[in-house]
C-alpha cells in the first residue's frame, strides 16, 4: 500500500468515527440527555455551541502543531481527548459537569476533525494533497449516514450514557492506534536563504487583504449551514409541509453532498480551487432565494435542498484546498486553522440565532431572507478575495 493510500485509508475511518461520535451523535441523544439531567433544550444546545467555540479558538494553535510536528501525535492526542470528553459526558450529573465535558470535546474536535486531518495530509502528501483532501471528504461525508441510525439503535439498547462510553472506547481502541499508525513525516528541507519564497507565514497571510475576506466568506456560509442543520425540518413544517414531507425533502441534502464531491472529483478535477469556489459560492444564494420566495412549494424546497447539499459538500473541499493554493504549503496548518476559526464561531452561533429568529411571529419568512442575505454577502466577499488584483501578491509568494 502506498503511503498516500495508507494515510487516506486511516483518516477516512477516523474522520467518520470522530465526526459521528463527537458531533452527529448528539442530535440523536440530546432529548434523553435533557430529560435525565433536567436541563432545557436551550441549555443543552448552548453547551454544544460552546464546544464549537472552544474548537474555533484551538484551531490555529493545533494547525501550527501539525505544521511543526506532523499529525501523528497531534491526532492521537485528539483521540485521547475524545475518549476523556465522551466518558465525562457519560458520567455527568449536573449542568456544570455537562459544560465541562463539552469543553473537552471541543478541544478534541480541533485535534481530530477536518482542519487537523487536512493539515496532516498537507504534511504527508506533498504531491497531490488537494486530490487527497477531496478523496477524504468523499468518505467522511458518510459519517451522519452511518452514525445517526447506529446511535439510535445503540441508545435504544444501552441508553445515552453507555452509548457515549462505547464511543469513548471506540476512540481509544481503534482511532488512537490508527492515528499512531500514520507514522512519522519525512523531514522537510529548510528553506534556502536565496531560494524563491514558496509560502506565506501565518503573519504574512493574516496581513494580506484576501485572508479576512476569505475568512468572512467561509464564516457566512458556515453560519447558514449550521443554522439549517438544526432548524431545516422545523422551518419546512412551519411553511406548511407535513413532517413526512419535510423529512423526505431534507433527506436530499446528504446524497447531494456526496454527488457534489463526486462532481468536483470528475467534472472539476483539473480546475483551480478558486474557480470551483466561484461556482459553489454562487449556487447557494439562488437556492436560498427559492426557499425565501417559494418555500411553500415542494419543488422549490427540493431545488433548495439539492443546491444546499451540493454547495456544502464541495465547500468542505474548497476550505481544505484553497489555503494551500493561495498561501503555499509550508505553514498550511496554521493558516487554514486561522481561516477556520471564524467559521467555527459561526457554526456555534448559527443554531442559536436561527432559533431566536424562528421564535418570532414572522420567523418562517424572516429566517430564509436573513440567510439569503448571508449567502449573497459570502459570494461578494469571496469574489473580491480571489479576484486577480487582490491575489497577485499572495500568488507571487506562494508560487501558484
Amino acid at each position: 500500500m502506498s503511503p498516500a493510500r495508507k494515510t487516506i485509508g486511516i483518516l477516512a475511518f477516523t474522520q467518520i468515527a470522530s465526526w459521528g461520535s463527537l458531533y452527529y451523535a448528539f442530535a440523536v441523544l440530546a432529548p434523553a440527555i435533557q430529560r435525565e439531567l433536567g436541563i432545557s433544550a436551550e441549555t443543552a444546545f448552548a453547551a454544544f455551541s460552546w464546544s464549537l467555540l472552544v474548537a474555533g479558538v484551538a484551531a490555529t494553535p493545533v494547525g501550527a502543531l501539525v505544521d511543526r510536528h506532523g499529525g501523528r501525535y497531534v491526532m492521537a492526542a485528539g483521540s485521547v481527548a475524545s475518549a476523556l470528553g465522551l466518558a465525562w459526558m457519560a458520567r455527568c450529573t449536573t449542568a456544570a459537569a455537562y459544560f465541562g465535558a463539552w469543553t473537552v470535546i471541543g478541544l478534541a474536535m480541533a485535534l481530530t476533525l477536518y482542519e487537523a486531518a487536512f493539515a496532516t495530509i498537507n504534511r504527508k502528501i506533498e504531491v497531490g494533497a488537494p486530490r487527497a483532501i477531496s478523496n477524504l471528504t468523499l468518505f467522511a461525508g458518510f459519517a451522519s449516514t452511518i452514525f445517526w441510525p447506529m446511535t439510535l439503535a445503540v441508545a435504544s439498547q444501552l441508553g445515552w450514557r453507555d452509548t457515549y462510553l462505547a464511543y469513548a472506547a471506540l476512540q481509544l481502541a481503534v482511532c488512537l492506534p490508527l492515528h499512531l499508525w500514520l507514522g512519522r513525516d519525512a523531514p522537510r528541507p529548510p528553506a534556502c536563504v536565496n531560494a524563491p519564497r514558496d509560502s506565506h507565514t501565518l503573519g504574512e497571510a493574516v496581513r494580506h487583504p484576501a485572508f479576512w475576506k476569505l475568512a468572512l466568506a467561509f464564516s457566512a456560509n458556515v453560519f447558514i449551514f449550521s443554522a439549517l442543520a438544526v432548524h431545516l425540518i422545523p422551518l419546512l413544517q412551519s411553511l406548511g409541509h407535513s413532517a413526512a414531507t419535510a423529512v423526505l425533502l431534507a433527506a436530499l441534502v446528504g446524497p447531494m453532498q456526496v454527488a457534489g464531491r463526486i462532481g468536483e472529483r470528475t467534472l472539476a478535477r483539473d480546475k483551480a480551487p478558486q474557480a470551483v469556489g466561484r461556482f459553489v459560492f454562487a449556487t447557494l444564494p439562488f437556492g436560498l432565494l427559492a426557499l425565501a420566495l417559494l418555500g411553500t412549494r415542494a419543488w422549490a424546497v427540493a431545488l433548495f435542498c439539492m443546491l444546499y447539499g451540493m454547495s456544502n459538500g464541495v465547500l468542505t473541499i474548497i476550505r481544505g484546498t484553497l489555503p494551500r493554493a493561495l498561501f503555499g504549503p509550508r505553514h498550511y496548518g496554521a493558516i487554514s486553522g486561522a481561516l477556520a476559526a471564524p467559521s467555527l464561531l459561526s457554526k456555534a452561533a448559527g443554531p442559536l440565532i436561527a432559533a431566536a429568529i424562528l421564535s418570532g411571529a414572522s420567523g418562517k419568512v424572516l429566517l430564509p431572507l436573513v440567510l439569503f442575505g448571508c449567502g449573497l454577502a459570502s459570494l461578494l466577499l469571496y469574489l473580491s478575495a480571489v479576484k486577480p488584483a487582490t491575489m497577485a501578491g499572495a500568488q507571487h509568494v506562494a508560487g501558484t
